[in-house]
């Protein structure tokens, strides 16, 4: 390496800055996602005229949808770039399927994600990067370096949070997410990952910055973004002007690649971060919800269908595997950071909903053919039979909800549930769903190990009536499980689990909410002119030997709410299902939990797993549940519909819903003739409240996973004799 002369004669290391000429392109954002096709192929297009023209130039791109749309669509443009990777003239980095948000999906999806960007990379290009790139993604969960390790990548390349959001202690760093888990070398982009503005001595200079002691390398992102471009003659002229123009610096065409393989004899000395990489834009988790919930229920509902499918130990069909496949492509694909963060145009939404639609609709079909698959092999049966698989990893032990066809018949109170065994099953019968029609709702629980199928026979022969159960207990404003929970609504309420002082009921607060759409500047807000929703009389809604239920009905601001309390023989919870009709603007609602005591250790759920997180107020993306814990108590709270949460001292605040104006970036204020609220409409959220003292994070993951894959469930009359008489085919007797 080169190296300057100082007066007194010492001679310190040249540094190399290694220049990565990039284009960073959304495929979806203040355009549809056709939008963003054009821009891959007419940017793809420009890039290989401009690499033919400048021999010393490297371009970098990643991302696998983005190539696979350019060999699908332009197969000529796509054998161009391929003889540019040859060459060592085109970079291919990242390796994922596209650049996700990295606090959303679940972990299970997460590592969907990669292997789908994996196996493309090496069918098509023969390899797969070691560097892992999300440059525009808003903030890095824990359990990525995990992630990467496991998938063969040792480096990572981001950019957000940024210096002034988060202080590390230098550019470069060795990356964990806990103190003894895998490590990845990480590198923070300094200012931005493109050049829009032309100022590339600013971005240079920034480069050189917070480098640790003994590194002489770093990168400077140039280009055009986000909508695609990349870098232009004039930026490439500057660079070749101005290659030595930085005092002890030298400027190079690089690669991220190249860079990591040059800092590789300094890994020793970098400095180690622990932990997760947070937070810019905290406003993408609870903005425009509709599109994390239908990605969260279609990465459920797939991995059910993958699970069904290949639970007899026989291959799956070839359509339904090659159906799965697509359904999985446009999840992965709609994990982008900006699409699951709810900052695209309305419009783009329109087509993103469709196609996580389709996904769940292919994951339900495939669902539902597998399963009768198995239950058309059954023998026949005299009695109707209602089907349970556990299309899991994790058992099932929970209440369920059935509206089995009993051919415009109310349930007989003299009829049984009988499981495998010929014992006879809890059940009780509720309001059917369909108001003023003669079927009913059956509820009761079921057990399953994981893939597992369960049968439980309708025994319609008149038998002694069971003693009537007195494990739950109801009052107007009341209910009460027999060892179990109590709860309690209105001014004076609260709930009390066995062994724990009473606690106050979590109370909706509605606050002025007026941050841009990503809530750029801001790590928590504000909560100005803060309300709480009125609440009309309770009203006992169920009463029977298994669950009780209190429906009540209120208003917050402008919007109706309605909250349907449940307890449950034999389970530890108090359950919530709220119901939102939300009409505000510029607003913010919380599920607030205030707690008698200080909460002295939280962990929440994130991808793949937990992290213990400080008690601070910051805002901070959830994944499914938390578990706040004080000297010997504590509490914990099952909310897999819930994307993000803040905690001080004595308080747990759960973000439900933000009505900013959509795709409205800072500075903007969102005022126009034609702004679009978030989220207008109905919402529906469940809740499910626990002691915590002896609960490990296991067993919150078992029960979120109880609330989000309930087994897939089907009903079968083969055999029945009442079907008999109406003709249908019987089987024959062996001579």
């Amino acid at each position: 390496m080169e190296a300057l002369s100082g007066g007194s004669g010492e001679t310190f290391p040249m540094k190399t800055v290694h220049i990565v000429l990039n284009a960073h392109l959304d495929p979806v954002w203040l355009w549809s996602w056709r939008d963003g096709l054009d821009e891959v192929l007419n940017t793809s297009a420009y890039l290989c005229d401009f690499l033919d023209r400048h021999p010393d130039a490297i371009y970098t791109r990643g991302e696998a949808w983005l190539y696979e749309q350019i060999r699908t669509v332009d197969p000529r443009l796509f054998r161009r770039i391929l003889q540019h990777v040859n060459a060592g003239r085109w970079s291919p980095v990242g390796g994922w399927y596209i650049q996700p948000d990295c606090n959303l999906p679940s972990g299970f999806a997460l590592r969907r994600q990669i292997a789908l960007g994996k196996a493309w990379f090496r069918k098509w290009m023969g390899t797969f990067p070691k560097v892992a790139y999300n440059v525009d993604s808003f903030g890095h969960a824990a359990t990525l370096p995990g992630l990467m390790r496991e998938a063969g990548q040792d480096a990572y390349v981001m950019m957000r949070p940024q210096e002034h959001e988060l202080a590390l202690p230098a550019r470069l760093f060795r990356w964990r997410g806990d103190a003894d888990g895998p490590e990845v070398v990480t590198f923070r982009i300094a200012k931005a990952y493109c050049t829009p503005d032309g100022k590339l001595e600013e971005h240079v200079a920034a480069s050189l910055t917070e480098l640790p002691e003994g590194v002489d390398h770093t990168m400077c992102f140039v280009g055009i973004g986000d909508h695609g471009g990349g870098p232009t003659e004039e930026m490439v002229a500057w660079i070749r002007e101005h290659r030595d123009a930085f005092p002890g610096a030298r400027l190079v065409f690089s690669s991220p690649e190249r860079f990591f393989r040059a800092v590789r004899p300094s890994l020793a000395r970098l400095p180690l971060v622990v932990g997760e990489l947070q937070q810019h834009a905290v406003g993408c988790y609870s903005v425009h919800r509709p599109v994390k919930v239908a990605l969260r229920r279609a990465e459920h509902r797939l991995t059910q269908a993958e699970a069904i499918g290949k639970s007899k130990g026989k291959g799956m069909p070839v359509e339904d595997r090659r159906a799965l496949e697509i359904a999985w492509n446009r999840v992965c694909f709609h994990h982008f950071h900006d699409t699951l963060g709810g900052t695209c145009l309305p419009s783009a939404y329109i087509d993103v909903e469709a196609q996580l639609g389709q996904a769940q609709a292919i994951a339900d079909e495939v669902s539902a053919f597998a399963l009768r698959r198995r239950i058309v092999a059954l023998p026949g049966d005299p009695k109707q039979r209602l089907a349970f698989f556990n299309a899991s990893e994790k058992p099932f032990d929970d209440y369920v909800e059935v509206e089995p066809w009993l051919e415009w018949t109310k349930w007989n109170p003299e009829w049984r549930l009988i499981d495998e065994q010929g014992k006879e099953v809890s059940i009780q019968v509720m309001e059917a769903e369909s108001a003023g029609a003669n079927e009913c709702r059956l509820l009761f629980r079921v057990t399953a190990a994981p893939g597992a199928l369960r049968l439980f026979r309708i025994r319609r022969e008149a038998g002694r009536l069971p003693k009537p159960s007195a494990r739950l207990s109801c009052g107007p404003d009341s209910l009460k499980a027999k060892g179990g929970p109590s709860l309690r609504l209105g001014a004076s309420g609260g709930i009390t689990f066995p062994g724990m002082a009473g606690l106050p009921l979590p109370a909706l607060s509605l606050s002025d909410e007026e941050t841009d759409t990503w809530s750029h500047g801001i790590d928590r807000y504000a909560r100005g002119n803060e309300s709480l929703a009125e609440w009309e009389d309770p009203a006992l809604l169920d009463q029977g030997p298994l669950m009780a239920s209190l429906s009540q009905k209120g208003r917050i601001g402008q919007s109706r709410v309605q909250a349907e309390w449940r307890l449950y023989a034999g389970q530890p919870w108090v359950d919530l299902r709220l119901r939102v009709l939300w009409t505000e603007e510029r607003r913010l609602l919380k599920l607030d939990w205030h707690l008698p005591k200080s909460i002295a250790h939280r962990e929440d759920g994130i991808p793949d797993g937990s992290l213990v997180r400080p008690i601070d107020g910051r805002e901070l993306p959830l994944r499914d549940w938390t578990r706040l814990r004080w000297g010997k108590g504590g509490v914990a709270v099952l909310a897999p519909d819930v994307f993000a949460a803040d905690v001080v001292p004595r308080r747990l605040g759960l973000t439900l819903l933000r009505s900013c104006v959509l795709a409205c970036h800072d500075p903007n204020p969102g005022i126009h003739a034609r702004a679009v609220f978030s989220d207008r409409g109905e919402h529906v959220f469940r809740f499910r409240f626990l002691a915590a003292a002896k609960l490990s994070a296991a067993d919150l993951d078992v029960f979120a996973f109880a609330m989000q894959r309930p087994p897939l469930f089907a009903t079968t009359t083969r055999g029945m004799k009442a079907r008999a008489l109406r003709g249908e085919p019987q089987p024959v007797k062996a001579a």
